[in-house]
């Protein structure tokens, strides 16, 4: 029997390999799906922004009422900046002082 015991180890062995070696090329696929995912939503968010600027520029959008959904949507200082929009302490998503 000790054959047949280390048989059944060693497949048990290969099988357990195999396993991991499966979970890792799962995983790897998720990974790639992911990022993959990832670009196409960035690349979305470029031409949605695109048609958005062009529609500003050529007055289809009021400019003001663009400008106002950026003030509101923009707490990050380095993006308002690129908007000029002003940055400063009591702005959006700054805290209040209101609260006491």
């Amino acid at each position: 029997m000790p054959k047949l015991d280390d048989q059944i180890s060693t497949l048990q062995q290969k099988l357990t390999q195999l396993k991991l070696r499966q979970e890792r090329l799962d995983a790897r696929k998720r990974a790639v799906s992911a990022l993959r995912e990832r670009k196409a939503a960035t690349r979305r968010k470029i031409l949605v922004g695109g048609i958005v600027l062009a529609k500003v520029e050529h007055g289809e959008i009021d400019h003001e009422q663009f400008r106002g959904w950026l003030d509101q949507a923009l707490t990050r200082p380095e993006d308002r900046v690129l908007f000029g929009l002003p940055v400063s302490e009591s702005g959006p998503g700054a805290p209040s002082d209101a609260g006491g």
